[in-house]
């Protein structure tokens, strides 16, 4: 469905309300999605960017609905991964020659996800696509977050089309977001930051600050998912540039997982001792066996400190916790100090391993952690509580 953001573009793209899976089944996403392509209708007609490909059929016979796709002059590709060029290849079987504008790294994964000789035109920092009255210049933003990202800006309406950066997986019937809940609206952002960005914070302040050096006039950010801004839009790159700086909260986090409830009463009782050493730290506990494992990335980058905890089994960890581990290491969070902690039966190796694997992922160790042998009893419960009062008296 066509609808007008401003002037002469058009959002093309297309609602998914359904998605709570993406990446495979890497990132949740509750509230669904949106691809977001935009047509730009001026002397010169430019499409920004397709679709995810199960829509791709869907996508075409709407934009032919709207346009006959012969007067489409230019298509930008600022980032080639699927939910993003899916459709090229049901778009380019209606309009073959007309060229495709994209990164040199964008060529590469054009041709490798598409197998099309198409008409393929590499641009750079600084390049410029006339439109008639009005240009497209492109900025490159490699690992924003793929090598091939780059973003463009519309002269004239002052729109930056962003790109991955500056989104959030938010289906809304709303397009903009001083029409949506602010509060659903910042924790999908925050969310999308610290899942997929932050292991590239120094690029991405690098960049934002790139951009602002050209000193363009920005009314609307219109990234590939989620809504765009329109009311006071730098307040998005405002939060980025937090976000990157080695961002934490007054939180503490605990997460771990429990083969016999053991590891749990731990948990609780190494709350219990944060409680009384912090009355204002912002203390929370999950399960990661049942919890959302994107949520619980959310809360590790708020926090300033992280316990992680697993009972012994094989001598080893357990698998959720390995697999939130290993997803930890790969985001490579800053500025935060972590311990950790478990029960054993026979062996009690988690505990080491978990120190291990939290050094690997760039955390400060505040010491050795805390293991205790089978169910805690009453002078076990004692020394987790002891155990999170000095936690939270070291980070205070």
């Amino acid at each position: 469905m066509n609808r007008p953001i401003k002037n002469n573009v058009y959002w093309v793209g297309k609602t998914d309300w359904d998605l709570r899976k993406f990446h495979g089944d890497e990132y949740s996403t509750h509230k669904g999605s949106t691809y977001n392509s935009y047509l730009i209708r001026e002397d010169k007609v430019a499409l920004i960017d397709t679709v995810w490909k199960p829509f791709a059929k869907e996508y075409v016979e709407n934009l032919k609905s709207e346009i006959d796709l012969k007067k489409i002059d230019y298509i930008i590709v600022n980032h080639a991964e699927i939910d993003h060029s899916g459709a090229l290849t049901e778009l380019m079987s209606h309009i073959p020659d007309t060229p495709i504008y994209c990164t040199a790294s964008g060529l590469k994964s054009i041709k490798g996800q598409h197998h099309k000789d198409w008409n393929l035109n590499v641009v750079k920092t600084g390049d410029k696509l006339s439109l008639g009255s009005k240009e497209l210049i492109f900025i490159e933003a490699p690992m924003l977050h793929w090598p091939d990202s780059m973003m463009c800006y519309l002269t004239g309406d002052n729109i930056l089309f962003s790109n991955d950066a500056f989104g959030q997986h938010y289906a809304s019937e709303y397009m903009f977001n001083d029409l949506v809940d602010q509060n659903e609206l910042f924790i999908e952002c925050i969310k999308y930051y610290a899942n997929i960005l932050t292991p590239f914070s120094p690029l991405v302040t690098k960049k934002i600050n790139e951009v602002l050096s050209f000193n363009l006039p920005v009314d609307l950010i219109c990234p590939s998912h989620g809504v765009i801004w329109r009311e006071d839009p730098v307040q998005i790159i405002k939060k980025y540039l937090g976000w990157a700086d080695n961002y934490q909260e007054n939180q503490i986090t605990l997460v771990y997982d429990s083969m016999w409830e053991n590891t749990r009463v731990m948990a609780e009782k190494i709350m219990e001792g944060i409680r009384q050493a912090d009355n204002e730290v912002n203390v929370k506990m999950y399960n990661i066996s049942r919890s959302d494992k994107n949520d619980v990335i959310l809360e590790i980058f708020k926090s300033k400190g992280v316990l992680f905890g697993s009972s012994t089994i094989n001598n080893g960890i357990l698998s959720a916790m390995a697999g939130l581990m290993e997803e930890v290491r790969g985001l490579k969070f800053r500025n935060k100090k972590a311990a950790s902690f478990g029960s054993y039966g026979w062996s009690g190796e988690s505990v080491k391993m978990l120190n291990d694997l939290a050094l690997k992922s760039g955390f400060e160790l505040l010491n050795d952690g805390i293991k205790v042998l089978w169910t805690p009893d009453n002078e076990g419960e004692a020394l987790c509580v002891e155990y999170g009062r000095n936690f939270a008296e070291s980070i205070k």
